[in-house]
Protein backbone atom coordinates (compact mmCIF):
# COMPACT_ATOMS: atom_id res chain seq x y z
CA UNK A 1 0.00 0.00 0.00
CA UNK A 2 1.93 3.30 -1.07
CA UNK A 3 1.98 6.46 1.77
CA UNK A 4 -0.09 8.99 1.32
CA UNK A 5 2.86 11.66 0.48
CA UNK A 6 2.22 15.53 1.93
CA UNK A 7 0.88 17.61 -0.58
CA UNK A 8 2.39 21.31 0.40
CA UNK A 9 -0.18 23.21 -1.54
CA UNK A 10 -3.42 20.81 -1.47
CA UNK A 11 -3.48 20.67 2.68
CA UNK A 12 -5.01 23.57 3.48
CA UNK A 13 -5.78 26.74 0.84
CA UNK A 14 -3.47 29.04 2.76
CA UNK A 15 -0.77 26.84 1.29
CA UNK A 16 1.83 29.21 2.52
CA UNK A 17 1.86 30.09 5.56
CA UNK A 18 3.37 33.25 7.12
CA UNK A 19 4.30 33.10 11.11
CA UNK A 20 2.47 34.58 13.43
CA UNK A 21 4.04 36.46 16.86
CA UNK A 22 3.94 33.06 18.49
CA UNK A 23 7.52 30.79 18.05
CA UNK A 24 7.74 29.62 14.61
CA UNK A 25 7.50 25.93 15.93
CA UNK A 26 4.12 26.56 17.43
CA UNK A 27 2.84 28.16 14.50
CA UNK A 28 3.75 25.11 12.69
CA UNK A 29 2.66 22.54 15.07
CA UNK A 30 -0.71 24.14 15.72
CA UNK A 31 -1.54 24.19 12.20
CA UNK A 32 -0.51 20.79 11.30
CA UNK A 33 -2.56 19.55 14.74
CA UNK A 34 -5.91 21.54 13.60
CA UNK A 35 -5.44 19.79 9.86
CA UNK A 36 -4.63 16.32 11.38
CA UNK A 37 -7.51 16.42 14.23
CA UNK A 38 -9.66 17.56 11.66
CA UNK A 39 -9.10 15.12 9.01
CA UNK A 40 -7.70 17.25 6.74
CA UNK A 41 -4.36 15.35 7.00
CA UNK A 42 -5.67 11.12 7.53
CA UNK A 43 -3.83 8.76 9.02
CA UNK A 44 -0.73 7.18 7.53
CA UNK A 45 0.07 10.36 5.43
CA UNK A 46 3.78 11.45 4.94
CA UNK A 47 5.12 14.52 6.75
CA UNK A 48 8.29 15.61 4.53
CA UNK A 49 10.57 18.20 6.14
CA UNK A 50 11.36 19.90 2.89
CA UNK A 51 7.82 20.14 1.65
CA UNK A 52 6.79 21.51 5.18
CA UNK A 53 9.58 23.95 5.67
CA UNK A 54 8.91 25.20 1.85
CA UNK A 55 4.87 25.47 2.81
CA UNK A 56 5.95 27.64 6.43
CA UNK A 57 8.35 29.79 4.78
CA UNK A 58 10.78 27.62 7.60
CA UNK A 59 14.26 25.82 7.77
CA UNK A 60 13.68 22.34 9.21
CA UNK A 61 15.01 23.75 12.87
CA UNK A 62 11.50 24.59 13.64
CA UNK A 63 10.11 21.85 11.59
CA UNK A 64 11.61 19.46 12.96
CA UNK A 65 10.77 20.95 16.26
CA UNK A 66 7.03 20.83 15.58
CA UNK A 67 7.08 17.63 14.73
CA UNK A 68 8.65 15.99 17.96
CA UNK A 69 5.81 17.94 20.18
CA UNK A 70 2.86 16.28 17.52
CA UNK A 71 4.66 12.86 17.91
CA UNK A 72 4.96 13.52 21.79
CA UNK A 73 1.03 14.20 22.08
CA UNK A 74 0.84 10.89 19.79
CA UNK A 75 -0.52 12.37 16.44
CA UNK A 76 2.60 11.99 14.53
CA UNK A 77 4.96 8.77 14.14
CA UNK A 78 8.84 8.86 13.33
CA UNK A 79 9.91 5.69 11.05
CA UNK A 80 13.45 5.06 10.81
CA UNK A 81 14.44 5.48 6.68
CA UNK A 82 11.13 6.35 6.12
CA UNK A 83 10.71 10.07 8.47
CA UNK A 84 7.26 11.03 10.00
CA UNK A 85 3.77 11.05 9.30
CA UNK A 86 0.20 11.26 10.40
CA UNK A 87 -0.34 7.82 13.24
CA UNK A 88 -2.91 5.66 12.74
CA UNK A 89 -5.20 5.10 15.68
CA UNK A 90 -5.90 1.63 16.83
CA UNK A 91 -8.94 0.26 19.01
CA UNK A 92 -7.17 0.89 22.32
CA UNK A 93 -5.77 3.89 21.63
CA UNK A 94 -9.10 5.02 20.54
CA UNK A 95 -10.69 4.08 24.02
CA UNK A 96 -7.80 6.15 25.96
CA UNK A 97 -9.05 8.89 24.14
CA UNK A 98 -12.80 8.43 24.89
CA UNK A 99 -12.29 7.65 28.44
CA UNK A 100 -10.30 11.12 28.63
CA UNK A 101 -13.34 12.70 26.93
CA UNK A 102 -15.51 11.32 29.48
CA UNK A 103 -13.51 12.85 32.17
CA UNK A 104 -13.54 15.87 30.56
CA UNK A 105 -16.79 16.80 29.11
CA UNK A 106 -18.60 15.69 32.31
CA UNK A 107 -16.13 18.21 34.61
CA UNK A 108 -17.34 21.20 31.95
CA UNK A 109 -20.78 20.12 32.15
CA UNK A 110 -20.79 20.38 35.75
CA UNK A 111 -19.10 23.59 35.51
CA UNK A 112 -21.79 24.87 32.75
CA UNK A 113 -25.20 23.64 33.45
CA UNK A 114 -25.63 26.27 36.54
CA UNK A 115 -24.34 29.15 33.82
CA UNK A 116 -26.76 28.05 30.85
CA UNK A 117 -29.06 30.57 29.72
CA UNK A 118 -32.40 30.48 27.26
CA UNK A 119 -29.72 30.87 24.38
CA UNK A 120 -27.93 28.15 25.19
CA UNK A 121 -30.58 25.71 25.56
CA UNK A 122 -31.72 27.08 21.98
CA UNK A 123 -28.09 26.91 20.37
CA UNK A 124 -28.04 22.81 21.06
CA UNK A 125 -31.70 22.76 19.49
CA UNK A 126 -30.89 24.33 16.39
CA UNK A 127 -27.75 21.97 15.93
CA UNK A 128 -29.76 18.80 16.93
CA UNK A 129 -32.17 20.16 14.36
CA UNK A 130 -29.85 20.32 11.87
CA UNK A 131 -28.14 16.65 12.64
CA UNK A 132 -32.07 15.64 12.69
CA UNK A 133 -32.59 16.99 9.44
CA UNK A 134 -28.91 15.92 7.36
CA UNK A 135 -29.34 12.47 5.44
CA UNK A 136 -25.46 12.79 4.68
CA UNK A 137 -23.56 10.53 7.41
CA UNK A 138 -20.40 12.33 6.69
CA UNK A 139 -21.60 15.73 8.12
CA UNK A 140 -23.09 13.81 11.12
CA UNK A 141 -19.91 13.91 12.68
CA UNK A 142 -19.81 17.59 12.60
CA UNK A 143 -22.99 18.37 13.90
CA UNK A 144 -22.31 15.72 16.88
CA UNK A 145 -19.02 17.91 17.42
CA UNK A 146 -20.93 21.47 17.42
CA UNK A 147 -23.54 19.89 19.94
CA UNK A 148 -20.73 18.75 22.54
CA UNK A 149 -18.59 22.06 22.15
CA UNK A 150 -22.05 24.07 22.35
CA UNK A 151 -22.72 21.61 25.78
CA UNK A 152 -19.38 22.50 27.02
CA UNK A 153 -19.31 26.07 26.04
CA UNK A 154 -21.27 28.05 29.44
CA UNK A 155 -18.10 26.58 31.25
CA UNK A 156 -16.37 29.50 30.47
CA UNK A 157 -12.99 28.02 30.19
CA UNK A 158 -10.87 28.31 27.04
CA UNK A 159 -8.11 25.87 27.38
CA UNK A 160 -11.03 23.03 28.45
CA UNK A 161 -12.84 23.67 25.86
CA UNK A 162 -9.98 23.35 23.80
CA UNK A 163 -8.56 20.26 24.96
CA UNK A 164 -12.82 19.12 24.76
CA UNK A 165 -12.58 20.45 20.92
CA UNK A 166 -9.15 18.57 20.09
CA UNK A 167 -9.92 15.16 22.36
CA UNK A 168 -13.69 15.00 20.31
CA UNK A 169 -12.21 15.63 16.82
CA UNK A 170 -9.51 13.21 17.47
CA UNK A 171 -11.66 10.17 18.20
CA UNK A 172 -15.08 11.75 16.02
CA UNK A 173 -12.56 11.50 13.13
CA UNK A 174 -11.93 7.40 13.82
CA UNK A 175 -15.12 6.53 15.15
CA UNK A 176 -18.10 8.66 13.72
CA UNK A 177 -18.72 7.74 10.18
CA UNK A 178 -18.61 3.87 11.34
CA UNK A 179 -20.69 4.28 14.49
CA UNK A 180 -22.95 5.77 12.52
CA UNK A 181 -23.03 3.18 9.81
CA UNK A 182 -23.73 0.36 12.67
CA UNK A 183 -26.06 2.33 14.74
CA UNK A 184 -27.59 5.87 12.84
CA UNK A 185 -28.38 8.84 14.29
CA UNK A 186 -32.27 7.97 16.05
CA UNK A 187 -29.90 6.79 19.09
CA UNK A 188 -27.19 9.48 19.57
CA UNK A 189 -29.91 12.19 18.86
CA UNK A 190 -32.12 10.48 22.07
CA UNK A 191 -29.44 10.84 24.14
CA UNK A 192 -28.97 14.53 22.87
CA UNK A 193 -31.99 15.45 23.31
CA UNK A 194 -32.24 13.97 26.61
CA UNK A 195 -29.43 15.83 28.02
CA UNK A 196 -30.54 19.45 26.81
CA UNK A 197 -33.75 18.60 28.75
CA UNK A 198 -31.50 17.87 32.05
CA UNK A 199 -30.01 20.84 31.08
CA UNK A 200 -33.06 22.95 31.51
CA UNK A 201 -34.11 21.49 34.26
CA UNK A 202 -30.34 22.49 35.73
CA UNK A 203 -30.32 19.02 36.94
CA UNK A 204 -26.49 18.98 36.82
CA UNK A 205 -26.30 15.34 38.02
CA UNK A 206 -28.86 13.67 35.42
CA UNK A 207 -26.45 15.61 32.58
CA UNK A 208 -23.22 14.66 33.67
CA UNK A 209 -24.35 10.92 33.78
CA UNK A 210 -26.48 10.70 30.73
CA UNK A 211 -23.26 12.58 29.20
CA UNK A 212 -20.59 9.75 30.70
CA UNK A 213 -23.48 6.85 29.42
CA UNK A 214 -23.51 8.84 25.92
CA UNK A 215 -19.74 8.36 25.00
CA UNK A 216 -19.11 5.22 26.52
CA UNK A 217 -21.88 4.20 24.70
CA UNK A 218 -19.52 4.87 21.71
CA UNK A 219 -16.72 3.11 23.20
CA UNK A 220 -18.76 -0.06 23.21
CA UNK A 221 -20.21 -0.01 19.54
CA UNK A 222 -16.39 0.55 18.99
CA UNK A 223 -15.07 -2.49 20.87
CA UNK A 224 -18.10 -4.54 19.35
CA UNK A 225 -17.28 -3.39 15.52
CA UNK A 226 -13.22 -4.20 16.10
CA UNK A 227 -14.92 -7.83 17.61
CA UNK A 228 -16.74 -8.28 14.78
CA UNK A 229 -14.00 -7.23 11.95
CA UNK A 230 -11.79 -10.09 13.89
CA UNK A 231 -14.36 -12.66 13.70
CA UNK A 232 -14.54 -11.81 10.15
CA UNK A 233 -11.15 -11.85 9.45
CA UNK A 234 -10.85 -15.42 11.28
CA UNK A 235 -13.78 -17.04 9.29
CA UNK A 236 -12.14 -16.15 6.15
CA UNK A 237 -8.62 -17.55 6.92
CA UNK A 238 -10.75 -20.71 8.07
Amino acid sequence: MRIQEFDASSANPMATIRPSKQALHQTIRDTLRSEILGGELPGGTALRQDALAERFQASRIPVREALRQLEAEGLVVHHLNRGAEVARMNVDQLCELLDIRVALECHAAKMAVPNMVERDFEAMDRILDAYQASTDISEWAEYNRRFHLALSAPANNRRLRRLIEEYCLNTDRYTHVAMSQATGKERPQQDHRKIVEACRRRDVQTVVALLEEHIMETRRELLATARAAEEAGDENLA
